[in-house]
């Protein structure tokens, strides 16, 4: 039987409830903490929201540039990323404990996620930023990425991450959202690709099938009809007799 994650951004909507929607058919969440999006509000908002909802929180630190949306990479002091980094984190294991919970995983995002994929120095950055905070904590990440290979040469715990809404270079990149095809919208091919990801351990890139080894996947809170993909996806794999759980 397959087991897999089913994780999304929240806390960056100007509309809470889209997340609300979406937190029952998911089993982690990623919450903005200040740097593209977020403050201290949201993110004890969004916390509550994943207690209730028995959904494992974790933080979604970006570069600190919210007029981008952390979706350019910024020109910035790696020392300065790595305290903007740390503060960000800090702020969500913080509040967790705060609410009697432990904070589960950090995922990147954006900019900062996709560089550190093909880049080793942003991602020792971001390793060691964790580091300092819990040695104990997990990296969600993009499978087959130079983040995994630096977070498995750290003994850092890596989860692997695949996307229902994104389409894939032949190298196992995510295609750059400044072409027109890059995001996934169709219900019946966000489903196939679920479906293949979470029984097949494979993306397609065209006609060319692509192994890829991910324990959870991501649906974006901001893509269009997120809330029914949302319940799409779950009821789809769980029909198939996937297990969904936080990993």
């Amino acid at each position: 039987m397959a087991t897999i994650d089913l994780n999304s951004d929240l806390g960056e909507q100007a509309d809470p409830s889209l997340d609300e929607q979406i937190m029952p058919y998911i089993s982690s969440c990623n919450i903005a903490c200040g740097g593209h999006a977020g403050n201290e509000e949201s993110v004890r908002q969004t916390i509550d929201l994943a207690i209730k909802n028995n959904v494992a929180i974790g933080a979604h630190p970006g570069f600190p540039d919210r007029e981008n949306f952390g979706r350019k990479i910024m020109e910035i002091d790696p020392e300065a990323l790595a305290d903007s980094i740390k503060k960000q984190v800090s702020l969500v294991k913080r509040l967790t404990e705060e609410a009697g919970q432990e904070m589960h995983h950090v995922k990147p995002h954006g900019a900062l996620y996709n560089l550190a994929s093909v880049d080793a120095d942003t991602s020792r950055l971001i390793i060691n930023a964790l580091l300092e905070i819990d040695r104990d904590i997990r990296l969600y990440g993009l499978s087959h990425s130079e983040t995994e290979r630096e977070a498995k040469e750290a003994k850092i715990a890596f989860v692997g991450e695949a996307f229902a809404d994104r389409k894939y270079e032949l190298d196992k990149t995510l295609r750059n959202r400044k072409f027109d095809d890059a995001m996934i919208h169709e219900e019946e091919e966000v489903l196939a690709q679920v479906e293949n990801i979470t029984f097949h351990q494979q993306v397609f890139n065209a006609d060319t099938a692509l192994g890829i080894d991910a324990r959870t996947i991501c649906l974006h809170s901001d893509t269009k009809g997120a809330v029914n993909l949302a319940r799409a996806i779950r009821e789809h794999l769980e029909r198939k007799g996937a297990t969904i759980t936080a990993v």
